[in-house]
């Protein structure tokens, strides 16, 4: 999987379309729904993503809300979450 690395168009800015980057500021992603897995705990051990007007998927560390998102096309997060589903990832936890 290869990381989105273009500018993406998103969302309206008076009659300008804000441009977004990856490692944009969470925050600046004002109308973003941020969502987390039941399986995290209360204690911000979690990452968090949103839908995008734009249809990408916005990612974020839940311990750092305005810190940066990375942003994905739906094909790649679907084959990310494939590939996680897999077991492909399992190696990285200890």
């Amino acid at each position: 999987m290869q990381m989105h690395r273009p500018k993406l168009l998103s969302g309206k800015v008076g009659t300008m379309a804000e441009q977004f980057d990856n490692g944009i500021p969470a925050d600046r992603l004002t109308d973003a729904q941020w969502r987390k897995a039941s399986y995290s705990n209360a204690i911000g051990n979690c990452v968090e993503v949103a839908p995008l007007a734009s249809g990408e998927i916005a990612m974020r560390n839940s311990r750092f809300p305005t810190g940066p998102a990375l942003i994905y096309t739906q094909a790649e997060m679907a084959a990310f979450l494939a590939g996680a589903k897999d077991g492909e990832f399992d190696d990285v936890l200890r």
